[in-house]
Parts: C-alpha cells; structure tokens; sequence
C-alpha cells in the first residue's frame, strides 16, 4: 500500500488541511472503492492508523482509505466556525478524484467513522445517501442533541455555542432523525456499540428507527466499552458486511 501524508488548501476551510490517503500498490485507481474513514472528538486524521489496522485491511480488500482532519468540528457547518460539512462531504471526494482520479460514482464510495466521526458518517450518508454505497457508524452520536445533554459531556459549552449557536438548537440538516424522514434513498448502514458504552441507549434507538423505516443495515452490539479494541473489530465486521 502506498501510505501518504497530504496537505492542501481547501476553498471550503479557507485554509490548508491534511489528510491521509491510503492506496493499494496495483490496479487502476478509478476502479477502486474508496472508505472515507472519520476520526473521533479526541483524535486527528492520525488516530486510525495508529491504533488500528485500517490498512492491512484495506490492503487485502483491494480499497483506498481516505482519512481526513476535521478537528472537533462534529462535522458541521459552524454557526461560528468553519464548513467542515461542506469539506468533507462535497470538497474532498471531488479533491480526491481530481488528484488521484479515484471514482465519484456511488457504487464505489464508502463512509465510515468512529464516535463523532461515527455521526458524520451518518450525517454524510443520510444527506447525500446518493454519494455512497455504504456507511458504517462504530459506537456513533446519534442525536447530538441528546449527546450534548449528557452530564459532564465531553463538549465544552463554548464549543456547542460555535457548532450550533447561542440556542444550542440542532437544525434539521444536522439532525439524524430529520435528515432519516426525509431521505428517498438509503446506502447500507451498518452500527455498532459496546454494551457498557455510554452511548448504548442512543444507538439502540437509531437501531430501531432504521428498522422501522425498512433501510437495510445491520446493528452489532455486544460487551464493549467507548474504546479502540471495540472499533478495531467493527471496522472488520463492517466491511464484511459491506464488501461480502
């Protein structure tokens, strides 16, 4: 595999930002599937391949990875802040496929993400459910609203106050259930949450409302924690599911 480290200006930041591209050694990129895989509130673009084996795995599936770094963003459009919705969801496939000539086409794209990222996968997914084939949500914010509500949440007031604005109201295109409704089509979806974790209950509840809508997916739970163990092998469970 060839393992790069990228910086480039993105319109969309107004600014230069990095990300990780992960490429398979043979075959033509434009015939590839591509995993846009989403980083954590605690982590970078760095974390997946530190603490995981993201790439053997793409290695012997034949996939491009594509990490990128969106700080603690939850993968929105700040009210007081940057568009980083807008970067990873409209910019970066259409900076990948400019640069390394990998496929736009729905059949070939793929989101994924752990925790925050798991929600941006989500939110990507649901929102433009025509970019992607596949999504996959490990131990994922379901509801920022109810995420945010948490006690001794992770999220500083001050954060939410950029995310969201001084009503701390999540609007409906951030809003996983509203974006769920109003949705026409739907990729595969695949979740997955530890049972000690403490986002069980939401994700539980996403679970069900996807059954409800008849979308296909898959929901794993099983003893787990909010930990790197548990999303090492979600990452492989997923895509079994996805690429079997």
């Amino acid at each position: 595999m060839a393992f790069l480290h990228m910086e480039f200006s993105s319109a969309a930041l107004g600014m230069t930002t990095g990300v990780q591209v992960i490429l398979p050694d043979t075959g033509e990129l434009s015939q590839l599937r591509t995993v846009y895989l989403f980083h954590g509130l605690t982590d970078n673009c760095t974390g997946w391949t530190r603490f995981t084996s993201c790439e053997r795995y793409a290695r012997d599936l034949g996939v491009a990875l594509v990490i990128p770094e969106v700080q603690r963003s939850f993968y929105t459009d700040e009210v007081y802040g940057l568009s980083y919705f807008t970067y990873v969801s409209e910019e970066l496939p259409h900076a990948m496929h400019r640069i390394f000539g990998l496929s736009l086409a729905r059949e070939q794209n793929f989101v994924m993400g752990l925790s925050m990222g798991g929600y941006g996968a989500l939110k990507c997914a649901l929102t433009y459910p025509q970019h992607y084939a596949g999504c996959g949500s490990f131990s994922g914010v379901a509801s920022l609203k109810d995420f945010f509500r948490i006690p001794q949440t992770p999220v500083r007031d001050s954060e939410i106050t950029a995310l969201l604005g001084p009503a701390h109201t999540v609007p409906p295109e951030s809003d996983l259930y509203a974006l769920l409704e109003k949705a026409e089509q739907f990729p595969a979806i695949y979740l997955s949450c530890g049972e000690q974790d403490g986002l069980y209950d939401m994700n539980c509840a996403f679970a069900q409302a996807l059954a409800d809508k008849g979308i296909f997916h898959r929901f794993d739970h099983r003893p787990g924690t909010h930990s790197w163990d548990f999303w090492e092998q979600s990452l492989q469970d997923c895509f079994s599911f996805l690429f079997a």
